[in-house]
């Protein structure tokens, strides 16, 4: 019997704990993705913004291969540094999710992506994160980890501590 008390006891305690984790589900873990993507895409964006255009040595795929390389730069900038911006605030967090996953696939593509590769083997040899590279693998694990991170945002929106959440409540109220 005594037994059977602290067992309903422990199962009613449990059930308070997940109940109030579904509830911060909607709004903490988003915070934190949205906070921790806008400080590294800010954080890029900020060093583009303050350095010399390098992408004049890159092959962009099409339709970005149609822009002059200074727009490319300018672009890729500020896209990075609005998008963190609006990623702290919550503020048409899936516009700029998409954005930054097109501008990260495309950053994928153009400067992380394994040179030449034959055998899935030799692929995942660029899946790694390190600075530089140059025997040619490629580095593409920390883009592949934001893409990733992003796609909640993009498909869930900003959660409840945004200001996406505010103008939805204020349109529906």
């Amino acid at each position: 019997m005594i037994y059977q008390h602290i067992f309903s006891n422990v199962i009613t305690q449990y059930q308070k704990i997940t109940s109030a984790l579904d509830y911060l589900s909607q709004s903490i873990p988003q915070l934190l993705l949205r906070w921790i993507l806008a400080w590294e895409f800010g954080k890029a964006g900020w060093e583009k913004l303050h350095g010399t255009n390098w992408f004049a040595d890159i092959s962009f795929p099409f339709p970005f291969n149609m822009l002059p390389v200074e727009y490319t730069w300018q672009l890729a900038t500020y896209v990075e540094i609005v998008g963190a911006v609006a990623l702290i605030a919550g503020f048409a967090t899936r516009f700029f999710s998409m954005s930054l996953i097109i501008l990260t696939v495309v950053a994928i593509y153009t400067v992380h992506w394994p040179a030449q590769w034959n055998t899935l083997s030799e692929l995942a040899m660029g899946f790694r994160i390190i600075d530089e590279t140059n025997d040619g693998f490629g580095n593409y694990e920390l883009p592949l980890l934001f893409v990733v991170m992003l796609m909640p945002l993009l498909f869930g929106g900003a959660g409840r501590l945004s200001l996406d959440y505010l103008i939805h409540e204020k349109l529906n109220s």
